[in-house]
């Protein structure tokens, strides 16, 4: 497709295994909007759809009509407010601001480390995994907050960030113990709806096979 031809069907550019791509996948699913899923293998060719349409050539892209977004944050607020029911994100200013910085911490914490995993070797690779699952440990309590959804009695955002980060923490040698029982029973909540099921990829099905 050249750049600036239109598309009928909202389409997103998705990495198999991509934990942002997942993200996107998983606010599509709640929300329940169809779009066509073009996956983006990690290290293979870039469709020619997606060099022409995003300067970085990476996954995920959202492309909706004339519109193309390629940050995860971006694409996933776009769609939250595209489709605003059900909502992922508060209606007031002070509370957005406050999810935002939820989620920032959230990417900043936990998910880079875990993509940091993939590069790191030896002896970096066993203080990287021990590390993260320290750094959840000791937020476990957070996870047991009282309410069914993260810090929020209404599934959000924050945890439309969490799920595809949790779901990769045994892939990925990732041991959180036992004793960590609210990061436990929240994981399990979330990976047992239908649309955490729908949001998941071959691939992603084959990391807890």
């Amino acid at each position: 497709m050249a750049t600036g031809s239109r598309r009928s069907v909202m389409t997103l550019f998705s990495g198999p295994t991509c934990v942002y791509s997942h993200r996107i996948r998983l606010v599509l699913a709640e929300k329940a909007i169809s779009a066509e899923i073009v996956d983006v293998e990690p290290g293979g060719p870039i469709p020619e759809d997606l060099a022409d349409l995003n300067p970085y050539g990476e996954a995920p892209t959202l492309v909706d009509r004339d519109l193309v977004l390629y940050d995860s944050r971006v694409i996933a607020e776009y769609l939250d407010e595209r489709f605003p029911h059900p909502p992922l994100m508060p209606v007031d200013p002070v509370s957005r601001a406050k999810a935002r910085l939820v989620i920032s911490r959230i990417e900043r914490d936990w998910v880079a480390p875990l993509y940091a995993l993939e590069a790191a070797t030896g002896r970096d690779e066993e203080r990287s995994r021990k590390a993260l699952a320290e750094s959840l440990v000791a937020s476990d309590e957070v996870f047991g907050s009282g309410m069914p959804f993260f810090l929020s009695e209404e599934l959000s955002m924050m945890d439309c960030a969490l799920a595809p980060l949790l779901w990769r923490l045994h892939h990925f040698g990732v041991a959180v113990p036992a004793s960590a029982q609210h990061i436990h029973a929240y994981a399990q909540r979330l990976f047992e709806r239908e649309a955490f099921q729908k949001s998941l990829s071959s691939a992603e099905r084959a990391m807890r096979a």
